[in-house]
């Protein structure tokens, strides 16, 4: 039995095409035409698949959100269901969002550049996505660290997601790890990212612990 995945429509070469000349000489620098050279076909075919240049954006742009928020619920319920354990389900957002950063990074620089240019209600409904997204991170991070606020998770939650989204401004291609050298290394900032927030209200020497102590020494107990 085959386990290839189908072959892109043409819906879709013309998204990851635009996303890639979108990103890399903005959105005003790139024509219809140059778009369907770019997948074989005139640009005026374009208009067949989307209204112009601005449907393209949209759907790039609201598709990835919305991707990304039912992968991810996909991922947590799998895990939880398999592992019954929250570290697990953290595990598997990272991972999935680890892919999403090393694989789509034109996605992220037009994210970054060119959200302002959507109309009010395709920008609402992005920015909707992606608190949902948000929040299902930040209940799953409670889970695994249950020291940590919600304010507190909150904000762990989006530096984790700046650390990821970070890939397409690293430095330039071949002078970074392997594809997989890289994601296991964004694995462990990111995990190590939640453990740091969580112990850094522990007792230490400089902390608590180390002012009863001090204390007791210097009462003879």
């Amino acid at each position: 039995m085959s386990t290839q995945a189908p072959a892109p429509t043409r819906r879709e070469q013309i998204l990851k095409e635009a996303a890639r000349l979108f990103a890399e000489r903005g959105f005003h620098g790139v024509g219809v035409d140059e778009i369907g050279a770019a997948v074989g076909i005139s640009g005026p075919g374009l208009y067949r698949h989307f209204a112009g240049k601005e449907a393209m954006l949209a759907e790039l742009l609201v598709g990835i959100s919305g991707r990304l928020l039912a992968g991810g619920k996909q991922r947590a319920a799998e895990a939880s269901e398999r592992e019954r354990d929250p570290a697990a389900v953290l595990d598997s957002l990272v991972r999935s969002h680890i892919d999403f950063a090393l694989d789509d990074r034109p996605l992220i620089i037009l994210h970054d550049r060119e959200l302002d240019r959507l109309r009010d209600t395709d920008r609402k409904l992005v920015r909707s996505l992606q608190r949902q997204y948000v929040e299902l991170w930040v209940q799953v991070v409670r889970e695994v660290h249950p020291r940590l606020a919600e304010p507190e998770a909150r904000v762990c939650v989006h530096a984790v997601f700046g650390l990821l989204n970070s890939t397409p401004h690293l430095s330039r291609p071949g002078t970074l790890p392997g594809r997989a050298a890289a994601a296991e290394l964004l694995h462990r900032l990111a995990l190590g990212a939640f453990r740091a927030a969580a112990d850094g209200g522990a007792p230490d020497a400089g902390g608590e612990a180390g002012s009863e102590a001090r204390s007791e020494a210097g009462s003879g107990a």
